[in-house]
């Protein structure tokens, strides 16, 4: 939200700096991300000043008469410049751009003034005209001044030209009534105790009413979404451009002058707070204005000329025929100010911010208006409101009023309050503070205090506070005034905890694994947990409950909660392909969702896309494309650093997402499935290469980490090693032949590798050949040649017997 600085100061008095402003406003809870300068005329017309003209002799040069000039600009010693305009003259109050200044014309580059000679005249300035300094067209001569201010005085003080600030604040939801330059000025005022100075609307009810040939007939039918409906006709209007002021205000906060109707509501909204709405008299058919809702699925083309289907929901309001605007959020194309409205109606309301919030969401509006409303706006704000609007629009645009004001307020809203005791306002804050401070900073805050013991009183909040419902809100009103800094922290500080630390910190272990991942060439990427439902249907054999929907999806690209992260993946590796990025590796931390019979829940997970080629291309190493190996040994990688214990391998069973891959499991429960992507999903997203995809069970990964590591000393002896080549059925896997070699050796056999596959006409069209090498060591004793063989041919009878393998050595 933008504040100006210089609206601020018509508010409350200020003396301190944008600086200090924007230090005391986060202190007290608005929060400032920053404070930019605003220029009215581009470079502040910093080193142009008033002058005058001591002396002006006419000399010309190749038929052109110039003037020698002598200037005094307040620097002390009158400076000579050289003018060619025809009409200075001695004596005359000039404008002068001083040695140094930069100026920027209405038309043409910026450029520096400097020491010259015009002629062989020495000129030390420009005296200027109104385009020279970008502050008007006319070239006509030379500005000559009407004014006693003195020599040297800037020229942006007697143009009005008034450095202004934009101080940015990062408004929360939760502080809807600091959303406009009055609500920010309460806080200065509780927090230095000054007065505010609102705006006086009590001309407005000495003016004459001349009523309109048909007055205009309010009806509220939904008082529950509209509690408070005000409105008065003003007529005579003449709609044109705003003057210079308004522009400037709304520009300094980021709005866009349209006429000078409809910049006071908006002027008003960010003074106030208070949305308001100009409908154009002559356009409200029967001369009705009705607020209600319409039946489902009713048409109404809103300013921005889209055609949209109304809920039955949304708040309208109506002419006799028609709707006009959508209440509190969006006006139509029908009932604007135009430059021919004569006469308007002027809307001020209270909605009910529920109301407002169904309504922007199901329709994908957010404007000023909707943003204040659904927050929450002051309920006694709306009459004042209108009076300030009223006499600000017929000062800029003419007319009279047309009609006494009409306030449609069946059920006015009650302050709400807040019983508090003084002995927890000393405990929240950790220190006692004096009672006559703590109701001076309430007062100061418009929160009465009634019904006050020794032991504490009856907080009476206006309704514009809707964050403060509470005795810990009345506590917090207190201490972000009186100063979080103000408080002294104890020598003997301490601190108790509802629930221990977890034993393991996913934090820390996410932080662990990424910066692994890193370091082996992944790039960790964050994506959206919307999809496309297609995504999920294309996995959805392999899928646990339902999709998770949208009921106000952005998009049909947008509209269900993932169920796997597969598709999130490849679109960031179809997005880099596209741009010529060959060789990719992401892994992502994320989490699906799911709906299981009828209960919602989220999976954590971890997953690694690979694809393309091992390494960039190099003279050192051939060009190598990616395979599943180079996964399998990341996914290896991922559970050592996790100490993973009693990890079980299968073949993955449900080939829905992967052509081939292995599933790890611990105790039954699968903790990752690693294999190939399919390609009819790859081509989904017009991939043509193989993609390698691993997902992990994130949650259940962190259960299985294992924080104490065990050391085991190094055998003093040798390891010995031996191959054999077994010929088998195409069927059996090496994961087969693994599990049996340590089922029949469990003491001496340390390690199974496999080291080639054969397979060929040679060794028969159902057969393929094994390399294999086992490693054994025992950890007492070195081996003997009769207990190795021995070891050996415990191993080839069980090849033979249970895998029908015939053995070659």
């Amino acid at each position: 939200m933008k504040i100006s600085y210089n609206w601020l100061k018509q508010l409350i008095d200020i003396q301190e700096s944008p600086e200090e402003v924007g230090k005391l406003l986060t202190a007290t809870g608005l929060e400032v991300e920053g404070i930019d300068p605003v220029e009215r005329v581009k470079g502040g017309l910093e080193g142009i000043v008033v002058g005058e003209v001591l002396t002006c002799e006419p000399f010309t040069v190749k038929e052109k008469t110039l003037h020698l000039t002598t200037v005094d600009t307040g620097a002390g010693e009158p400076s000579t410049i050289v003018c060619g305009a025809a009409n200075v003259a001695a004596g005359q109050k000039v404008i002068v751009a001083t040695v140094g200044a930069t100026i920027y014309p209405t038309e043409g580059e910026p450029f520096t003034i400097g020491k010259r000679r015009v002629y062989g005249q020495p000129s030390e300035g420009m005296i200027c005209a109104e385009d020279e300094i970008g502050i008007g067209h006319s070239h006509a001569g030379i500005m000559v001044l009407d004014t006693d201010l003195p020599n040297g005085t800037p020229a942006a003080q007697y143009f009005g030209v008034l450095p202004d600030y934009v101080i940015e604040i990062g408004l929360t939801p939760n502080r809807a009534d600091a959303a406009s330059h009055l609500g920010v000025a309460r806080d200065l005022k509780a927090v230095w105790g000054r007065e505010l100075t609102k705006p006086s609307v009590a001309a407005f009810d000495q003016l004459p009413v001349t009523n309109l040939p048909s007055s205009i007939e309010v009806t509220v039918e939904n008082t529950e979404a509209a509690p408070r409906y005000a409105g008065v006709c003003l007529a005579g209007l003449t709609v044109g451009e705003s003057p210079e002021w308004l522009k400037e205000k709304l520009q300094a906060v980021g709005v866009r002058s349209i006429n000078n109707i409809v910049d006071i509501t908006n002027f008003i909204c960010h003074e106030l707070g208070q949305p308001l709405h100009a409908f154009d008299a002559a356009k409200i058919t029967g001369n009705k204005v009705i607020v209600k809702n319409l039946p489902e699925g009713t048409p109404f083309v809103t300013l921005d000329g889209v055609e949209r289907k109304l809920s039955e929901r949304d708040l309208m309001i109506c002419n006799a025929e028609e709707p006009m605007c959508i209440g509190g959020v969006f006006g139509g194309t029908k009932s604007g100010v135009t430059e021919s409205t004569t006469a308007i109606f002027l809307e001020s309301a209270y909605f009910s911010p529920a109301s407002i919030r169904k309504t922007g969401t199901f329709h994908t509006l957010k404007t000023d208006a909707s943003f204040r409303f659904e927050r929450g706006t002051d309920p006694n704000m709306p009459i004042y409101a209108l009076k300030r609007a009223a006499l600000l629009i017929l000062e800029v645009a003419g007319g009279h009023i047309a009609s006494e004001v009409v306030d449609i307020y069946p059920n006015p809203i009650p302050n709400h309050e807040v019983a508090v005791k003084y002995r927890n306002i000393d405990r929240l804050i950790g220190k006692s503070l004096d009672r006559d401070l703590i109701k001076q900073i309430l007062t100061s805050l418009d929160i009465e205090i009634q019904n006050e013991t020794p032991e504490g009183f009856l907080a009476s909040v206006a309704p514009y506070r809707v964050d403060v419902t509470r005795e810990a809100d009345i506590v917090e009103e207190i201490l972000r005034i009186y100063g979080f800094d103000n408080i002294e922290l104890s020598e003997h500080l301490s601190a108790n905890f509802l629930s221990g630390f977890p034993l393991v910190d996913p934090d820390k272990q996410k932080l662990r694994i990424a910066n692994i991942l890193a370091g082996n060439g992944f790039n960790e990427t964050m994506t959206n947990s919307l999809t496309k439902p297609a995504y999920n249907e294309a996995v959805r054999a392999s899928l646990v409950g339902e999709d998770v929907v949208m009921l106000n999806p952005l998009s049909e690209d947008l509209s269900v909660m993932r169920q796997t992260m597969l598709f999130s993946g490849l679109e960031t590796l179809a997005y880099n392909l596209n741009r010529r990025q060959r060789d990719l590796k992401i892994c992502e931390f994320g989490k699906t969702y799911h709906k299981v019979e009828g209960k919602y829940k989220d999976v954590a997970h971890l997953v690694l896309l690979m694809a393309g080629h091992q390494h960039a291309e190099s003279w050192v190493a051939k060009d190598q494309k990616l395979a599943f190996h180079d996964l399998a040994s990341m996914v290896h990688l991922v559970l050592s650093a996790f100490r993973v214990q009693g990890v079980e391998k299968q073949e993955i069973q449900d080939k829905t997402v992967f052509e081939y891959g292995l599933t790890y499991t611990v105790k039954k429960k699968p903790v990752v499935s690693f294999g190939q992507v399919k390609g009819k999903h790859t081509k989904m997203l017009d991939i043509k290469q193989p993609v390698f995809y691993a997902d992990f069970d994130w949650a259940y990964l962190l259960k299985q980490y294992q924080d104490k590591v065990r050391f085991t000393e190094v055998s003093k002896y040798p390891e010995v090693r031996r191959d054999l080549s077994l010929v088998l059925d195409k069927t059996v896997s090496f994961e087969q032949i693994r599990q049996l070699a340590q089922k029949y050796e469990r003491n001496l056999l340390t390690n199974v590798n496999v080291f080639d596959v054969y397979e060929g006409e040679n060794i028969g069209a159902d057969k393929k050949s094994y390399s294999v090498s086992f490693t054994l060591q025992d950890t007492e004793q070195t081996l003997t040649d009769k207990v190795i063989d021995k070891t050996m041919q415990k191993l080839m009878m069980a090849f033979e017997k249970e895998l029908g393998a015939v053995i070659r050595k």
